[in-house]
């Protein structure tokens, strides 16, 4: 079984990829299960609190100014209607609030109104979760001060195959923002998208990176690229669903602790394909009928494929014991 390691090599990674489906999903889930209780799945919920013109240009996302897309702006929620929401995910059974903010990087005007936000959502009894793009040292330590659990920002893809993706900010401005974020001492929530024309071997190369991190991230999203028209990726061919559950599980084994977890494009996968990821190891979900500002798969569906695989919902007994980082 796989001891905790930050010294894998993109050809190791590979090799798990490309095991025989069987053998690979035996592995993952055995790791699963000696680390996770593998019939339970912490849910979260995902609340876009400003949406529409970020001036990055990610060829994935509906929300850039650089592309034509149905998505409208709109101006930072204020404080009550988030707090609302949050009421609302809480009692439909979320125990992670998720807020995410289409800006390039956090502006320090703006960071009073997002820690009376982290405030207000942990008074609930609520885990807290903030994607707001780059951050520098200083907001990190604020938003730790406020009470931050975790914060969000995606590797999103290999460096190798970044550019393809994104021109108007490096990879190692997401590096830096995530060192920031771990030295401030909040937990680490960073992952990838996949689907979007990458290779086997940049999704082995993706894997490298969050593995290869000082401290494994507390959480793992891993998504199915969501095609939206107006994007430059609209159109790609999709990804061979084998190959989404092949990485889920590959990023149990190497990321042993870590939750992973399947984020956007649950609502074009079948509930086998679901199946098969929680059985390799994926063990969070988003609930609700939108993330950010694409398509979820219905809360009465999840609740539906729950019973029918026999899972139920991880409640976090001690929902802020986070003097210091641990994985959730």
């Amino acid at each position: 079984m796989a001891d905790t390691r930050h010294d894998w090599e993109v050809d190791e990674i590979l090799a798990l990829l490309e095991r025989p489906f069987n053998d690979l999903l035996f592995e993952a889930h055995t790791v699963h299960r000696a680390r996770f209780n593998p019939n339970q799945i912490q849910v979260s919920r995902l609340l876009s609190i400003k949406t529409g013109s970020c001036s990055e240009n990610c060829g994935y996302c509906s929300q850039s100014a650089h592309h034509d897309t149905a998505v409208e702006k709109e101006q930072l929620m204020p404080v009550a209607e988030v707090l609302a929401e949050a009421r609302k995910a809480k009692d439909e059974g979320a125990t992670r609030f998720c807020m995410g903010a289409a800006w390039r990087n956090l502006n320090d005007r703006n960071l009073e109104q997002i820690i009376e936000m982290v405030k207000g959502v942990r008074a609930l009894e609520l885990e807290t979760c903030m994607t707001l793009g780059m951050l520098t040292e200083m907001q990190a330590r604020r938003l730790k001060e406020s009470g931050l659990d975790y914060y969000n920002h995606n590797l999103d893809t290999s460096p190798e195959y970044y550019g393809e993706v994104i021109t108007t900010r490096t990879y190692q401005d997401r590096l830096d923002t995530l060192a920031h974020v771990r030295e401030a001492g909040i937990n680490v929530c960073s992952g990838g998208i996949l689907g979007m024309g990458e290779s086997r071997r940049d999704r082995a190369s993706l894997l490298q990176q969050l593995a290869n991190l000082p401290r494994h991230p507390e959480s793992v999203p891993i998504n199915n690229l969501v095609q939206v028209e107006g994007t430059p990726l609209h159109g790609v061919e999709p990804l061979d669903p084998f190959e989404f559950v092949r990485t889920v599980a590959v990023a149990r084994i190497i990321m042993p602790h870590s939750h992973v977890r399947l984020s956007a494009g649950r609502s074009e996968m079948s509930d086998e394909m679901q199946a098969l990821c929680f059985f390799a190891g994926a063990n969070s979900i988003f609930h609700g009928d939108t993330l950010l500002t694409t398509p979820n798969a219905s809360e009465s569906h999840d609740e539906a494929l729950f019973r029918r695989l026999g899972l139920t919902s991880r409640v976090v007994e001690e929902k802020h014991a986070h003097s210091s980082v641990h994985a959730a």
